[in-house]
């Protein structure tokens, strides 16, 4: 049995752990390539949400479109606040503003 705080042994006998350095919590995060595809991907998510509600509500009431494009992007992102971006997407979908690719 191992002492509470005492390194671990493999089967050979060999200590694990003794020669790691501790690792602060502010040292865990995404790494840059990581990041940049989380960021791709979000943004990919808003487009195709914004190209859909286009097609489907394109010179519509502003506040529906905001209230739908909110419906279908508050479940595909952790902690999702709508932010003033999403009033000006709803805006242009409402003008008929909204081109696509």
């Amino acid at each position: 049995m191992r002492r509470l705080g005492a390194p671990s042994t493999g089967a050979s006998g060999a200590r694990f752990g003794s020669s790691v350095a501790r690792m602060r919590i502010d040292d865990v995060h995404w790494n840059e390539p990581a990041r940049a595809k989380i960021l791709d991907d979000a943004d990919r998510v808003l487009r195709e949400a914004v190209s859909e509600v286009a097609r489907e509500y394109g010179g519509g009431d502003s506040d529906a479109i905001y209230a739908e494009l909110n419906a279908r992007l508050k479940d595909r992102f952790i902690d999702y606040e709508p932010g003033p971006d999403l009033r000006e997407y709803a805006d242009a979908i409402a003008a008929g503003e909204v081109e696509e690719a």
